[in-house]
């Protein structure tokens, strides 16, 4: 099995800091919160969710479980994007605003493959030999490419939501809006291709982790916010870590490789 890296520690502590968040809220964790009230059994859904996430996350720091975690974690968030957050999309194919929230999730399958592809079993290689490895490497970051990309269509589609969180210090916000918007377009591109790969990777991890820093951990520090400030803050924090993952999946590899996915 892989050396745990830093990435793996924050993404396995953001998983286990979702589940907490839902289970004490009696309701499903951040970014998780997309089921229609009116499904039947809901709440045990949320709490079975929550759980999940807790129990892998916790999971993810045992060698001896890291494994059966990560891919149990897998699982549960291929059928999250795929039957939840690919339920909107189908449902409104030309709105903006599902693949946003689909990217979201797209982050979390990319960075749990990842981990997959790295903790796989004997039992992994032989019986899905398409997901470990080089290959399943190659699965998560045209994922997580894929999000990068719908990222970045969001900033265009509602900029009139992106441009006030630029920082009051900074000018021309409407610039910025636009300017971080193509840089996640750019990175998704060169990820999905195989173009400088692991450069695009990096800042892209840096872009999601500054967004934490310089636009919800000021918002934060004002005080007199609410909840869902604090879930947007949660959210941010767990997408830097799994953009951390994606980076570092990268190691070893030339920063400026051609056909490197």
């Amino acid at each position: 099995m892989r050396i745990a890296t830093t990435g793996h520690a924050l993404f396995a502590a953001a998983m286990i800091i979702l589940g907490l968040i839902g289970l004490i809220r009696g309701d499903f964790g951040p970014i998780w919160d997309s089921v229609p009230k009116a499904w039947p059994a809901r709440a045990a859904l949320a709490y079975l969710c929550d759980f999940v996430c807790l129990v892998c996350g916790i999971g993810l720091f045992l060698q001896r479980a890291a494994t059966i975690a990560a891919r149990s974690l897998l699982l549960y968030l291929l059928l999250w994007l795929v039957l939840i957050k690919g339920r909107y999309i189908v449902r409104a194919p030309l709105v903006e605003g599902p693949y946003q929230s689909a990217g979201e999730t797209a982050v979390f399958v990319a960075a749990a493959w990842v981990l997959y592809a790295w903790f796989a079993g004997e039992w992994d290689k032989q019986h899905a030999a398409f997901a470990v490895g080089d290959k399943g490497l190659r699965i998560a970051r045209v994922i997580y490419g894929l999000a990068l990309v719908a990222f970045g269509l969001s900033h265009y589609a509602y900029l009139e939501l992106t441009a006030p969180l630029v920082p009051n210090w900074l000018p021309a916000h409407v610039f910025w809006a636009y300017f971080t918007g193509a840089t996640y377009l750019a990175a998704g591109v060169a990820m999905i291709i195989g173009v400088f790969a692991r450069l695009a990777a990096v800042l892209s991890a840096w872009q999601i982790g500054l967004m934490t820093v310089l636009v919800w951990v000021p918002i934060l520090a004002a005080g007199h916010v609410s909840e869902q400030h604090w879930i947007e803050t949660v959210v941010s924090c767990a997408l830097t870590a799994g953009a951390w993952i994606l980076a570092e999946s990268y190691r070893g590899t030339p920063w400026l490789a051609l056909n490197k996915r």
